[in-house]
């Protein structure tokens, strides 16, 4: 289901058409000087506006795509990483290593060494300012300490499990893998954010954006046919929203 902004949006859109068939229904009567004003100038920038939103609406569809990816890629991700350490403490790895490779495995799960206090539900949605990310479990995170456990692992001589998705090779790719589908979110997200951008330039930049331009068209209605001429009580009920979100 679509957003209320994302709604509203499409509303400016569609009630823009709305205006230009008004404004063209009077014939030459509506002859504005102001060249952005005039009939084929509202019609391009209604085809640009119907463009702009399309493109939101597949750059969000992309980025929905490759999120949902990126959740499955890293799915097996904290299983993987301990049957790893359990792999490695059959080795000659020494106390230590193994140490290590606990640690590493403790923040992959979200866990931490010494448990911590819970902190009060958040108000208003905002988590308290001191409050940061205690489990390192944002998706970079997740891939960088999965790699340093990847070099701890190709450390130990003696770390060659004869089950594949174990080894250090296997390990690298799905490592790799992991990098791929992070990188697509943030290409994704990019794009996303450019497209929205690009569509409240179109609809919400002051004097030449959509809404400006309508609010101008019904001001010109207005002055041609009088504020109390059916003309104007035409144009003046159709409804534009200056939002940016």
């Amino acid at each position: 289901m679509p957003s209320t902004s994302e709604v509203g949006h499409a509303k400016n859109v569609a009630n823009f058409a709305d205006l230009i068939a008004y404004c063209t229904a009077y014939g030459a009567t509506y002859n504005p000087s102001k060249t952005a004003l005039q009939i084929v100038s509202l019609n391009t920038l209604y085809t640009s506006a119907q463009t702009e939103l399309a493109n939101v609406t597949t750059a969000k569809n992309t980025f929905d795509t490759v999120t949902g990816d990126r959740q499955i890629a890293f799915e097996p991700l904290k299983s993987l990483a301990t049957k790893v350490i359990n792999a490695l403490s059959v080795t000659d790895a020494t106390e230590q290593t193994l140490a290590d490779a606990k640690t590493i495995n403790n923040k992959l799960q979200g866990k931490r060494a010494t448990p911590i206090t819970e902190t009060p539900p958040p108000e208003n949605g905002n988590p308290p300012s001191n409050t940061v990310s205690v489990s390192r479990q944002s998706y970079d995170m997740l891939t960088e300490n999965f790699s340093a456990l990847i070099d701890l692992v190709s450390s130990v001589p003696s770390y060659t499990p004869n089950e594949t998705d174990l080894s250090v090779a296997s390990l690298a790719t799905f490592r790799d893998n992991l990098q791929t589908a992070n990188t697509n979110v943030t290409n994704a997200e990019v794009t996303y954010s450019n497209a929205r951008i690009s569509r409240n330039n179109t609809l919400y930049t002051k004097d030449t954006g959509l809404v400006d331009i309508a609010m101008d068209v019904k001001n010109y209605v207005k002055s041609i046919f009088g504020a109390t001429s059916p003309q104007y009580k035409q144009v003046s009920g159709i409804k534009f929203t200056n939002r940016v979100s």
